[in-house]
């Protein structure tokens, strides 16, 4: 039975539990990292610079890695891809405990993680090509819904127990475990089968296999214009948590406390909108949902400039990462549904690096403006904008109910 035909919910489908089961312990994993790998730096160094240094470097490695990672994974056996970059993790994560036994070695941390931020680029392109060829095209916004949900809980409560195995055991203990998760997460996906994808064809100059994944984008106008609007909604909203936790400390003079509260319910808005955007898409087709999550993000984002209790900033967090998330399901979805599968990779690591491009700008920007004007009028500024960019996409292809139906692989865009 193909996985199109296959009608049982996805929780009854061995391989696909079995391969959400292991993201969930690769989204565990990183974000045990998040919260031990920045103690071990302040608890040896008590250097935030140096933190935020090992950050930059990382971060630019996962950009360069991401330009290369969508040829790889068009190319490439994508369960074997992942299995690898799971077990290259498991071994870089597991040094830094090993080494840490004989003293503290700051400089393997400069060696490991832009390496993990690498594999794990690469790691995340062949993740969302893997999921139509797991599920078929027609249940993938099904499928990266439930991801996307348990990857929020993950999030949430992974570093809190990170917290938790740091302050008992030390942050390299904590690592320690992150580099177990992903050894886990490298047996599940050994445990999947997942169907082998066309490869594509190379004609030509090697760098046409390079950009061909912008080239679809372009020429697909759905997908263009998703592009080219969500660019500019990541620039607006790339710094919001920074903002919101500046709002809060500087503001309203609250304790960390709160922050963690306040940040946590917006986890929460995020599994909600991951929960409920198949029936959301199913009912009112594809722009409607993302046009509308749009614009009650961008008042969302608004009100919270004018909200001045907690439990009202944190309703209105729950209530924007609601909304992103159903518009950041329904984007990946379709781009998943109406690219062709040895495309796929290189369609999604193209997107990316668009997308992100305009971000840490947009953060810089709205940050600036936070310090010097205060948050409230970034917050409506923000706001008004992301309405604006909702507004702009009732202007485009994005608009339509069902482009999935009537998108077509434009010619000419295959390498």
């Amino acid at each position: 039975m193909t996985a199109q035909a296959d009608l049982r919910p996805l929780w009854r489908r061995r391989d696909f539990t079995v391969f959400w089961g292991a993201q969930t312990l690769s989204v565990a994993g990183d974000s045990f990292a998040i919260i031990a790998v920045p103690l071990l730096i302040l608890n040896v160094t008590g250097s935030v610079a140096q933190m935020g240094l090992l950050t930059g470097v990382s971060g630019a490695a996962g950009v360069i890695a991401g330009i290369f990672a969508g040829v790889a994974v068009d190319r490439f056996d994508r369960r074997k891809l992942l299995i690898g970059c799971d077990v290259v993790r498991c071994v870089l994560y597991a040094a830094i405990p090993l080494a840490w036994l004989s003293g503290p070695k700051v400089w393997l941390l400069y060696a490991v993680l832009p390496l993990a931020a690498a594999v794990g680029m690469v790691f995340q392109v062949a993740y969302v090509s893997s999921v139509p060829t797991l599920v078929g095209e027609d249940r993938v916004t099904e499928a990266n819904g439930k991801l996307y949900a348990t990857a929020a809980a993950a999030s949430v409560l992974g570093p809190m127990l990170a917290g938790v195995v740091a302050g008992w055991l030390g942050p390299t203990a904590a690592i320690g475990i992150n580099a177990v998760g992903f050894a886990l997460s490298a047996v599940g996906v050994y445990m999947v089968r997942l169907a082998r994808h066309e490869r594509p064809a190379v004609h030509g100059a090697p760098w046409r296999e390079l950009v061909a994944g912008a080239v679809f984008l372009w020429r697909q106008p759905v997908l263009r214009a998703l592009t080219v609007l969500l660019s500019f909604f990541i620039f607006l909203t790339l710094g919001l948590t920074d903002i919101v936790i500046f709002r809060l400390k500087h503001d309203l003079g609250q304790p960390d406390a709160v922050i963690g509260v306040v940040l946590g319910i917006g986890a929460v808005g995020t599994m909600i909108g991951a929960t409920l955007v198949t029936r959301l898409r199913g009912r009112l087709g594809f722009g409607p949902t993302w046009v509308s999550a749009l614009a009650a993000a961008g008042l969302a984002i608004a009100a919270i400039g004018f909200i001045g209790t907690v439990w009202g900033i944190g309703a209105a967090m729950g209530l924007y990462l609601a909304c992103v998330s159903v518009a950041g399901i329904c984007s990946l979805s379709l781009r998943q549904q109406v690219t062709p599968s040895h495309l796929l990779g290189r369609v999604t690591s193209a997107f990316w690096t668009i997308h992100y491009s305009l971000g840490p700008l947009g953060a810089a920007a709205l940050t600036w403006g936070a310090g010097r004007f205060g948050s409230t009028p970034v917050f409506v500024f923000a706001g008004i904008s992301c309405l604006a960019i909702a507004a702009a996409a009732l202007l485009t292809p994005a608009r339509q109910r069902h482009p999935e139906r009537t998108a077509a692989a434009p010619p000419g865009t295959e390498p």
